[in-house]
């Protein structure tokens, strides 16, 4: 597969990822092969096309089938993310903790960029064969929302708190170590199933089929059906997520946070598939800096400074209404804003490149920056005011 990263067209895989991308609709702003290393644009690449579907839906609905796309996997995101806290946290396997440098949050990045080598690396083009929507709803929808960068900066920040700064520069090395090999896991035994799948096609006499051959979308009825389809979806989610929170909110707790979260999460997914298109362009009309995703940086910084503000307010306010939903917006749509596959994406796209050190630059500017204003914005002002 080959990542587009700007300056640099690298990384190659067993898998072929297409470079040029079709400018041409509102959905896709930016220059021809200045996007993201995993691409959020939703238009499929020409040579998946065929001369029957080069325009099959107006842009106003391309927009829409991208955002309910976004919002739908995006629940899932949330919903997973929260399965998986509760399997690995204390009250289950006992993996995972506050306060300790495998975080909360720590299963989901890992399990997210795992997918990320799958869907957003390898088997990307074959995702796109099926429905280019597709491949944005899983990997910028779910994989972005499964992952959060924002919660793992927060609780390094509560860590810092309590003095615990070797415990807090762990966290941010074992963070990035097992997110980033995880990504490189997923890659390996991705081409691993990949080979599988070509070797017993072959061993067999049958001919490997066209991935997706019978459910492909490609007709503006097949458009609409599934936007109709994903719409109604969103819809059932959102009532049963607001029904849900109404029921829990007197009484606080885990469950009003996470159905409030469902109800905001799109919110921040959409945010960031709009930030995505800052990718790539650099700074200014020279575009300099072209090789730092500064639509994903801003993403994670911004939902990190945001967390570390909600995370004080709930410290000084103290109440039970203002922690459920401070913590709601926190883990819905903070999580659901900042994402820890696409930056492991990067972060492995620049580490395979000719360039390596951009790779760990881009880490270290996204932490660094992260937590130094978390530092300001939360740290300071619990060690200043004594907030428990």
């Amino acid at each position: 597969m080959e990542f587009p990263i700007p300056e640099n067209n690298l990384l190659q895989h067993s898998s072929r990822d297409p470079v040029a991308l079709n400018t041409g609709s509102a959905v896709t702003p930016l220059p021809e092969k200045i996007v993201s290393p995993i691409s959020t644009e939703p238009l499929v690449c020409p040579e998946y096309k065929n001369q029957e579907s080069k325009k099959t839906l107006p842009e106003s609905l391309e927009y829409i089938s991208c955002l309910v796309h976004l919002a739908v996997f995006g629940i899932l995101g949330v919903l997973s993310r929260y399965l998986l806290e509760k399997l690995f946290g204390p009250s289950v396997a006992g993996v995972t903790s506050d306060g300790s440098i495998l975080y909360l949050d720590l299963p989901s990045n890992m399990v997210g960029s795992f997918l990320m080598g799958w869907w957003g690396v390898v088997f990307k083009g074959d995702i796109s064969k099926v429905s280019d929507y597709l491949v944005i709803g899983l990997n910028t929808g779910y994989l972005g929302s499964l992952t959060t960068f924002s919660g793992w900066n927060q609780k390094m920040l509560d860590l810092t708190v309590d003095g615990h700064w070797v415990l807090a520069f762990l966290g941010f090395f074992i963070g990035l170590f097992l997110a980033s090999h995880s990504i490189i896991f997923g890659i390996e035994t991705a081409k691993g199933f990949r080979w599988l799948l070509k070797r017993y096609s072959t061993s067999s006499g049958k001919e490997t089929p066209k991935s997706g051959s019978n459910w492909k979308v490609d007709s503006c009825k097949r458009h609409l059906a599934v936007i109709l389809a994903l719409t109604l979806l969103l819809c059932a989610l959102w009532i049963v997520s607001a029904v849900l929170s109404k029921e829990e909110f007197d009484g606080g707790g885990r469950a009003a946070e996470l159905w409030l979260g469902c109800i905001v999460g799109p919110i921040g997914v959409w945010i960031r598939w709009f930030l995505a298109r800052l990718n790539g362009r650099g700074l200014g009309k020279a575009g300099t800096l072209r090789w730092v995703p500064f639509g994903t940086l801003i993403a994670n910084v911004s939902a990190a400074c945001v967390m570390a503000a909600l995370a004080t307010v709930k410290k000084a306010v103290d109440t039970k209404t203002c922690n459920t939903v401070a913590s709601g917006i926190q883990f819905g749509l903070l999580g659901c804003l900042s994402t820890v596959s696409t930056f492991m994406a990067e972060f492995n796209a620049m580490r395979e490149s000719t360039s390596p050190w951009r790779a760990y630059a881009y880490a270290l500017i996204t932490i660094l920056i992260s937590f130094g204003l978390g530092i300001l914005i939360y740290s300071v002002p619990v060690w200043t005011k004594g907030y428990n």
